[in-house]
């Protein structure tokens, strides 16, 4: 009898969860609108740095925070691993009326975020200079690079709680909490910045002294919600970290968490490209290194708003794929591509037009500078209108459970285009190889994913006839 009403509850409690039955429309907006300010503001975080360091360090300062960039890329594989992986269960749990196993999952989810964080900033540490020349550092980028690395350590713990920890707060419908965790962090960073990098003179590590703080306040701010304000039933013994609930996380979270990975080893083999071919052209090392950092940060804030929307459909696509109404799921994949289609085309035209006004935000420059970074930001990106395609299908497929697609979508642009072309490229074109490899490698991985969005989505309108 008390399984009986307990299976009761919980089918009446799928029933009534807003995801299964509010409007997709508002929705998406009620749950994107959210992930996308925590993306944005989180994406800040590097950008603002770049902002501040190009304006008092300097072209150096800019190469260096370019050449750190992969901790940062491997600390976010880390986080969505584990984040997105714990928040797509939890979704499909609850949409499938298992309540008590979600929890758990998220649980497990949460300690893993912590561990990972504390193993992370003890390995870059350890390994910190022979890491940054692995990165692509030359000897006068070095000394930066080693001030800002050796700082910034210490907030990856915060970092991959607060980022990871906000996927599993987002799916225990409080994605306005989950905004308010990365605005504030990013919001203390934005006022330190200036403070110590100009105010105390303390350049380059100013900044990220300034970062970790931020980082501190949010990954605090990730713990007071479960401690305090959380919806979902979380007991102690709950954070103890359980194999299977793991494997599930890690199933469906490899996609992101490759993705990240894929993007830092582009990182790492783009930087040591530029490196020796730029050594080779007019530009030099320094140069193409600086440009590409600054570019890079141009394309997260493009990029944050596609995976926000990807980010807050998730709990709409998990759940009601698990309580199998695959029409709500269409309508809702739809309604995102097309979101991001529009915001893809509105940056696509801002970077054909304003390279030169794009670029020097982030400081001034040499006349080579300005010409380097303008031809790579003009022809590297642009293909931008077609690109939120891709990070839009590849959290679809995940967030319904089938984590192999999603991790082939997660590896197509990255790794299986982007990475040989801008190996293979430059053999022929010198450094504006690599300009061009980024182009045709988003053009491939925008038709493969159209590919298997169709093939998955008449599946499921099949499934609906039936």
């Amino acid at each position: 009898m008390g399984k009986s009403n307990q299976s009761t509850q919980e089918i009446n409690s799928q029933a009534q969860n807003p995801l299964g039955i509010a409007p997709v429309g508002g929705l998406i907006a009620k749950f994107a609108i959210p992930a996308i300010i925590s993306m944005l503001v989180s994406a800040m975080y590097n950008i603002v740095d770049q902002i501040f360091i190009g304006q008092g360090v300097g072209m150096l300062g800019n190469a260096a925070t370019n050449v750190a960039f992969p901790v940062t890329t491997v600390a976010t594989a880390l986080a969505l691993l584990l984040g997105i992986g714990g928040a797509s269960n939890y979704n499909l749990e609850m949409g499938a009326g298992q309540e008590k196993k979600a929890s758990g999952i998220a649980g497990t989810a949460l300690s893993s975020l912590a561990i990972s964080g504390l193993i992370l900033a003890v390995i870059v540490l350890m390994f910190l200079k022979p890491l940054l020349t692995l990165f692509g550092a030359t000897a006068d980028v070095m000394p930066y690079a080693v001030d800002y690395t050796g700082i910034t350590a210490f907030g990856l713990p915060f970092y991959i709680l607060s980022v990871g920890g906000n996927h599993v707060v987002r799916a225990d419908r409080s994605p306005t909490y989950s905004m308010v965790c990365i605005m504030i962090g990013a919001i203390i960073n934005t006022i330190l910045d200036p403070l110590f990098i100009f105010g105390f003179g303390w350049g380059i590590k100013g900044a990220a002294w300034a970062t970790v703080i931020g980082q501190v306040a949010s990954g605090v701010l990730v713990i007071v919600y479960f401690c305090k304000f959380r919806k979902m039933y979380l007991s102690g013994g709950m954070l103890k970290p359980k194999l299977s609930y793991l494997k599930a996380i890690i199933s469906l979270g490899l996609a992101s968490c490759i993705n990240q990975i894929a993007m830092a080893i582009v990182q790492i083999v783009l930087n040591n490209i530029l490196r020796y071919y730029g050594a080779n052209s007019v530009y030099g090392s320094d140069i193409p290194i600086a440009c590409v950092g600054v570019i890079s940060k141009v394309n997260m804030v493009f990029m944050a708003i596609c995976i926000g929307i990807s980010q807050g459909s998730q709990p709409i696509w998990g759940f009601n794929y698990g309580a199998k109404k695959y029409d709500r799921v269409r309508q809702a994949y739809r309604y995102s591509v097309t979101a991001c289609t529009v915001i893809a085309t509105i940056f696509f035209f801002c970077f054909q037009i304003f390279p030169h006004q794009i670029v020097g935000i982030f400081g001034t420059g040499s006349e080579l500078y300005f010409q380097f970074a303008e031809r790579y930001l003009k022809i590297f990106m642009f293909m931008t209108f077609a690109n939120g395609i891709q990070p839009v299908s590849s959290g679809f497929f995940t967030s319904i459970g089938m984590a192999k697609l999603g991790i082939v979508m997660s590896l197509t642009r990255q790794v299986i285009f982007l990475l040989p072309l801008i190996i293979i490229f430059p053999l022929f074109m010198g450094i504006d190889g690599v300009m061009y490899a980024g182009p045709i490698a988003d053009a491939a991985a925008f038709a493969l994913a159209i590919v298997f969005a169709r093939r998955e989505l008449g599946k499921m309108r099949s499934a609906e006839i039936v």
